[in-house]
C-alpha cells in the first residue's frame, strides 16, 4: 500500500484523540470501562487523552496519511519500575473520578507487563471507522516493527479481542499464555514479538491486510 506516515506533534493532539475516540467507541474494553454509551461519549475522549499525552511526552505517535489511523508507542526499559505508575490514577481522575474501572484497567494490565527486557510497547492503535478493513493499521504497525527488527528490539502489546489477537499473530506477535481478565468483562491478551529476520514486517502486514478486517485497536 505504501501509506505516508508522519510523527505527531503537540499540535496534532486533538486529531489523535478524535481518531482514538471514534476507533475505540465500540471496543469491548471501552464498553466495559464505560457501560453507558451516552456517558462514554461524554468522557471517553478525556480518558484516551491521557494515553495520548503520555505517548507525546515519553514515546511517539505515528499518524497515517489523512489521519486515517494513529499508533501510540512507548519505549520500555529493562528492569522493574522503581515507582508506582501514576497513569492509572490519572486516567480515573481526569476522565471519571467516580468510576474505579478507569483505574483498574491500567493497574491490571500493568501488573502483567514484562520488564525483563527493553522493548517497544504498542500502547494503542486506532483506525478511523470509515477506513477500517483496508489494512492501514497493519501497515502502520509494520513500519515500527521494521525498525524493531533492524535494531533487534522486541515489541509488546495487549490485544483486546480474539480477533485482534489473531491479526497480531500474523505480524509476529505471540500470546504470552495468561489473559488479563477484567471483572465481569472481556479478556485481554498480552502479546510479545521477538525481532525477526527474513520475512519483513511489511510483508506480514500485507498478509494481515488481505483479511480486510484489521482491528481498530490493540
Amino acid at each position: 500500500m505504501g501509506i505516508r506516515i508522519e510523527r505527531a506533534q503537540e499540535r496534532d493532539r486533538e486529531l489523535v484523540v478524535s481518531v482514538m475516540e471514534e476507533a475505540f467507541h465500540h471496543d469491548p474494553v471501552s464498553g466495559w470501562v464505560f457501560p453507558d454509551e451516552t456517558h462514554r461519549r461524554a468522557v471517553h475522549g478525556a480518558f484516551l487523552g491521557v494515553f495520548v499525552d503520555v505517548a507525546l511526552a515519553e514515546g511517539r505517535i505515528d499518524i497515517a496519511e489523512g489521519g486515517a489511523a494513529v499508533a501510540l508507542w512507548l519505549p520500555v526499559p529493562a528492569g522493574a519500575p522503581e515507582e508506582e505508575d501514576p497513569t492509572p490514577a490519572l486516567m480515573r481522575r481526569t476522565a471519571d473520578p467516580g468510576n474505579e474501572r478507569c483505574e483498574l484497567v491500567g493497574r491490571l494490565t500493568g501488573a502483567v507487563h514484562p520488564h525483563d527486557r527493553a522493548h517497544a510497547y504498542l500502547l494503542m492503535i486506532g483506525v478511523s471507522p470509515d477506513r477500517q478493513g483496508e489494512g492501514i493499521g497493519a501497515e502502520l504497525i509494520g513500519a515500527e516493527l521494521e525498525r524493531c527488527d533492524r535494531e533487534g528490539t522486541p515489541a509488546y502489546l495487549e490485544a483486546s479481542s480474539e480477533r485482534s489477537r489473531a491479526l497480531y499473530e500474523r505480524l509476529g506477535f505471540r500470546f504470552l499464555g495468561l489473559t488479563v481478565d477484567l471483572p465481569d468483562g472481556p479478556a485481554m491478551y498480552p502479546m510479545w514479538r521477538e525481532p525477526q529476520v527474513g520475512r519483513t514486517a511489511a510483508e506480514a502486514g500485507t498478509e494481515a491486510a488481505r483479511d480486510r478486517g484489521y482491528s481498530p485497536c490493540s
